[in-house]
């Protein structure tokens, strides 16, 4: 294995090419105590200690201070990963490590997500956020009914009603047209078509 390239990456990381190929990134005082240079031979046991060893490690410890600053699903951790050029094998090697602590939860991150959301965003628009934030379908409805079947009443149809009292609508006065605009707002909001009509068909207070 001979190394072809040694390029910067930022100002104290390198990326090292070997055999004309990407092979991983190093800061530079690493790259001088494995004797790393353009040109020369790298022996198997320092690439395999670099690849087996160093960037798992790394790897893990970038997860691990992403997470201390807010929570992230699967996916946009991958992404992350992705950006600091972790080869796919490491990212997947430090992902099953996060899940196996739980420092990972895709099923915690919706539910949370969910019950902050619950009272101020409609279920689709909640629903197009997770999966905007790469969390499966199956486990979106799954926590979707879950947090909805623990309410006593309807939280869609209450911010519904609470949207179009904020806009002032009168049901009972509006004209045609007004009433189409306002549906295709709430629409757009996310709000289906059943809880649309509920909500106009109620006797709100809206005046």
């Amino acid at each position: 294995m001979t190394v072809t390239d040694i390029v910067a990456f930022d100002n104290k990381r390198s990326k090292v090419f070997i055999d004309d190929e990407f092979a991983f990134i190093l800061y530079r005082g690493e790259i001088r105590s494995y004797g790393i240079k353009t040109g020369e031979e790298i022996s198997s046991p320092v690439f395999n200690e670099i690849t087996e060893t160093v960037i798992p490690k790394r790897a893990k410890l970038r997860a691990m201070n992403l997470l201390q600053k807010r929570d992230y699903t699967e996916r946009k951790l991958r992404d992350k990963l992705r950006e600091g050029m972790y080869a796919e094998s490491v990212i997947d090697e430090t992902i099953d490590y996060l899940k196996s602590y739980r420092y990972i939860d895709d099923e915690r991150y919706a539910g949370d997500y969910i019950r902050y959301q619950i009272n101020l965003r409609s279920k689709n628009r909640i629903k197009q956020d997770l999966i905007q934030k790469g969390i499966s379908a199956d486990i979106i409805e799954k926590m979707v009914s879950e947090a909805y079947s623990e309410e006593n009443d309807d939280p869609e149809l209450d911010l519904c009603i609470s949207l179009l009292r904020k806009k002032h609508f009168d049901n009972e006065n509006a004209s045609y047209e007004e009433r189409q605009k306002m549906m295709a707002f709430l629409y757009r909001k996310g709000f289906g078509g059943d809880t649309i009509q509920r909500a106009l068909s109620l006797d709100t207070g809206i005046n």
